[in-house]
């Protein structure tokens, strides 16, 4: 096939894609890639996308095969899509749903139409321990009791993930419905988008519905998803959340809009230990140890799992869930699991455990879809990169490899340009967040600005005040730490200045962009400001954490020193 030079993509033999940023068919070349392909790195003028095993299971539980994945690698491809890459996806697509984990006579059995597969996994000492002697027929083995979960993470890691047909307990009765009109008087109904993420989940209530992972960006209205959830399933439910504060905001969340009564609801925390037929608990109460245990295993809140007859289990920002939390996870299989988040990326690297112990990725909608249909706001994002002073610069030089991010990022020169940035907005009337990670550099910048400080030490009641005193506009300015960066609803919210930031993290940066994107009712941008220290760490690791934002759509004006005029 003959060089097409005004396609963007070069497909490379080792399942690499090069992405031409500024070719006129950049945004539909991306639009259609990240369905089955992972963005690895974005500099300014080409991106790097990798095709993996998992971004391809992914996309063969959602529906896709290999025809329009390879259609679109050869319809923006500027070259022939190499042979070995044709192969490869064909093979890996194949290779979901292969194996089935099935009902059968009340045991939960391993099958394959692949006598010859069944063999060869029936033999591989990963499997043998989560199977009994009970070999029904040449394809099909029985599982044993409380493996299902197991043996579904163990044939992931082997290669061949499991179909898992094999149903779910409905759980305790529990009528409720979503409302038309919530109690605050506002009309209430759910979006396209949302109506097709409940959808996608519940699968009509087949098996082959009812564990999976939503993906929907902050402001997008994944609790309302999950509430859609619990109307199609009317069953006792389970929810998880990161915080006492992202609790309460659930609570009220479900007050406001189904027709249940509070004393259905109950929390389970560090406040409250509540067990009801809707409860929200906390990962930070289900993975606490007692101090003096030695059993690493000793989790006394764990029995919450079993203390009713659950039907659903709701894991809010999924992509967090403590390693405890998927160990217990392994061995709930037979309850629905719904994953809610913004970003599927984990820093751990488990991803392969989400997709194996809570689902599939279900549904996920480009953010910037949304935001062209007017659901979140439009955001603008700046990167700024500031110079170190000499003697800065010399102790950067000097400093052991573990130091060097922190002395970057707590560059002095921040304090000055983040001031100049909260006046600006201010005299705009904005409502601004400044966000960083080190408690002495936000000390020093809520002093600098006169503005309330939330921290993870500042108590819940004190925390709720703070969010009250931002949303009714009597404070206009608030400095926050890494704690605000998950489940905290700030729909004023619209500009954010991050002063530093976790190291690399892709999900911190996606959710501290997601503080900003309600919808205003004036149809104003959000603006959205990163600062970091030119030519160091803080950089690099800059690039790193906007790679889930780069894949998504947003492009970072990237300036130095910032000399221009504040908010373009």
């Amino acid at each position: 096939m003959a060089e097409r030079d005004d396609n963007p993509l070069i497909v490379q033999g080792d399942k690499t894609i090069l992405l031409e940023v500024d070719n006129p068919r950049y945004e539909d070349a991306r639009d259609a890639i990240i369905r089955f392909a992972e963005l690895i790195k974005s500099p300014e003028h080409v991106h790097t996308y990798k095709i993996t095993n998992l971004s391809l299971w992914n996309a063969a539980a959602a529906g896709m095969n290999v025809a329009p994945i390879i259609s679109s690698l050869e319809s923006f491809s500027r070259y022939d899509v190499p042979a070995n890459v044709i192969t490869d996806i064909e093979d890996y697509i194949s290779r979901y749903g292969r194996l089935k984990l099935e009902k059968r006579d009340g045991d939960v059995v391993l099958r394959s139409d692949d006598e010859i597969l069944m063999q060869e996994v029936i033999r591989n000492k990963k499997i043998q321990i989560y199977l009994t002697d009970e070999q029904i027929d040449a394809r099909t083995v029985v599982v044993k009791s409380g493996s299902r979960g197991y043996i579904k993470k163990a044939l992931t890691d082997i290669g061949f993930p499991a179909d898992d047909l094999v149903g779910y307990v409905k759980g305790e009765y529990l009528p409720f419905h979503l409302r038309d009109t919530t109690r605050s008087g506002l009309p209430f109904s759910l979006r396209e988008y949302q109506i097709e993420a409940i959808d996608s989940f519940y699968a009509d209530g087949s098996a082959a519905g009812g564990s999976g992972v939503v993906v929907l960006p902050c402001g997008a209205g994944k609790t309302i998803v999950g509430m859609g959830v619990m109307e199609k399933l009317e069953t006792n439910t389970l929810i998880i959340t990161t915080s006492t504060v992202a609790s309460r905001q659930w609570r009220a969340e479900l007050l406001d809009k189904m027709d249940i009564e509070e004393d259905v609801i109950g929390e389970y925390g560090g406040e409250r230990k509540e067990i009801k037929p809707i409860t929200i608990a906390t990962y930070q109460i289900l993975t606490y140890r007692p101090r003096k245990s030695e059993d690493e295993t000793n989790f006394p809140h764990f029995y919450l799992f079993n203390e009713r007859n659950w039907g659903l289990i709701i894991y809010d920002e999924v992509h967090l869930l403590p390693a405890p939390v998927f160990r217990v996870t392994a061995e709930l299989q037979a309850m629905r699991r719904l994953g809610l988040t913004a970003t599927l990326i984990r820093e751990d690297g488990r991803e392969k455990d989400v997709f194996s112990l809570i689902g599939p990725k279900k549904y996920d909608a480009l953010w910037k879809e949304l935001e062209q249909q007017g659901w979140i706001a439009e955001a603008v994002c700046n990167e700024i990169r500031l110079k170190m002073d000499e003697e800065q610069r010399l102790q950067y030089a000097l400093a052991a490899d573990r130091n060097k991010y922190r002395i970057a990022a707590e560059n002095p020169h921040k304090y000055a340009l983040a001031r100049r940035i909260v006046d600006y907005h201010r005299e705009r009337g904005d409502r601004i967040l400044v966000i960083g990670t080190y408690l002495d550099q936000l000390e020093r910048m809520a002093k600098l600005l006169n503005a309330n400080l939330l921290t993870g030490k500042t108590p819940n009641k004190e925390r709720m005040k703070l969010y009250d005193d931002f949303r009714s506009g009597e404070q206009d300015v608030m400095v926050v730490s890494k704690v605000a960066n998950f489940a905290v609803d700030l729909p004023d919210a619209n500009v954010a200045v991050q002063i530093s930031g976790t190291f690399g993290s892709r999900q911190e940066e996606a959710q501290r962009l997601g503080r900003l994107l309600r919808p205003k009712e004036d149809g104003s941008s959000a603006f959205f400001y990163t600062l970091v220290s030119k030519d160091t760490k803080d950089q690099d690791f800059g690039a790193k954490r906007q790679l889930f934002l780069t894949e998504q759509g947003y492009k970072y004006v990237i300036r130095d020193d910032f000399l221009g005029d504040v908010g373009c």
